[in-house]
């Protein structure tokens, strides 16, 4: 599928949107799992955090929802294994 380019703008697009909601509280947020698609928030999910990332399993079938990296000059996210998330944003 071929979007039109007078439509089109670069990913600095986002960046405003995208930094309000990356500055909320995200433990609430509802992640869908991609494998079973049982819906829950952050924080009934399973989380793994000694290694040298962090991983987010499904609390329902197990699959990784979420990886994490932080290294000393970037933030590695992977979120493949989630279908979509909800953030709740507070009224301004």
């Amino acid at each position: 599928m071929h979007f039109s380019d007078d439509l089109a703008l670069d990913g600095n697009a986002l960046a405003g949107p995208m930094a309000e909601l990356f500055a909320v509280d995200v433990t609430s947020a509802l992640v869908m799992c991609n494998d079973c698609g049982a819906a829950k928030p952050l924080a009934e999910q399973i989380a793994y955090v000694g290694g040298p990332g962090s991983v987010l399993r499904c609390s329902g079938c197990s699959a990784v929802l979420v990886r994490f990296v932080q290294t000393r000059d970037a933030v590695w996210l992977d979120v493949r294994g989630s279908a979509s998330w909800q953030i709740p944003i507070a009224p301004a």
